[in-house]
């Protein structure tokens, strides 16, 4: 991954972060349900934390307890952040971690909407985190380990920071087959989650390197067209019109057109169930 494709992916999801997306528009929220979110959580965070950018439901599956900290990696606009705060409470902390400074500013100007006091969020890339070492409780992330320019130093400094124990529960896109060549150099391909992904056996074979133990990584069989047919934001950043007539607060594009006519054009010729697969990961750093 190049310098200009990991520019592509801070500018991509900059320009998401401006568009004003949230769970009350129907293209987004479809995105989230059709991932494992319910209405009921949507509707008890702020809703521009939902931007559609989802492809599992971490919290889900992470066990949070109370009085845990949980660092969620690639946090956007503090969706899982705000899902995981109330299952570790008041005793306990959950932490954003993104390194696009418009999805920073957003998911704390949803924290102040909210009224959470348990929650931080960091300007910060994954493979240098702000974090004490063995500090950490549980790290969850959402379609974004993916994106990761050295995906070695991401999961090294995951397991830095987690205590002796800690987990490692994770919502990704991983590889059933190699990309074809002209669809793995797309930018557009890399910001929209599908290029940098690896196959579901290189992903564990990078955990394992990295130290954790009882790896687990199996297929949530969800249909990833459902960034396609839900006409939203998806990973690659909206154009005005995509959620539908009057939803967009944008009078003009927020989004370079050539950016968006090519996720289009990817998303129109390219199954991307054939090739990736939403996937949940599981691993433990051991005692």
């Amino acid at each position: 991954m190049t310098e200009s494709i990991t520019d592509a992916v801070r500018e991509g999801y900059g320009n998401v972060a401006r568009q004003g997306l949230g769970s009350r528009q129907e293209g987004v929220r479809s995105i989230a349900n059709a991932f494992g979110y319910s209405d009921e959580e949507l509707g008890s965070i702020p809703d521009e934390a939902n931007m559609g950018l989802s492809c599992g439901n971490p919290v889900a599956m992470a066990s949070l307890r109370e009085g845990e900290t949980v660092v969620d990696l690639g946090a956007g606009g503090g969706l899982d952040v705000f899902l995981a705060s109330r299952q570790v409470g008041p005793a306990g902390r959950a932490i954003g971690i993104d390194m696009t400074g418009d999805m920073v500013s957003l998911a704390r100007a949803n924290a102040k909407k909210g009224n959470y006091d348990n929650v931080r969020f960091y300007l910060a890339e994954i493979e240098a985190m702000p974090i004490p070492s063995a500090s950490v409780d549980c790290v969850i992330s959402n379609c974004v380990l993916n994106l990761c320019e050295d995906k070695d130093a991401a999961l090294a400094e995951v397991f830095r920071i987690l205590k002796p124990g800690g987990r490692l529960a994770v919502s990704d896109i991983a590889l059933k087959q190699p990309l074809p060549v002209e669809i793995e150099k797309e930018v557009a391909a890399w910001t929209g989650c599908i290029g940098g992904a690896l196959t579901i056996e290189d992903n564990r074979n990078k955990l394992v390197n990295a130290g954790f133990a009882q790896v687990d990584i199996h297929d949530s069989q969800a249909d990833l067209n459902v960034y396609k047919e839900a006409g939203a934001a998806a990973c690659c950043g909206p154009a005005p019109s995509c959620c539908g007539p009057g939803d967009s607060a944008q009078e003009e594009p927020a989004v370079d057109p050539k950016f968006h006519d090519e996720m289009s054009k990817l998303l129109d010729t390219f199954d991307v169930n054939e090739y990736a697969a939403s996937v949940k990961m599981f691993a433990l750093k051991p005692e």
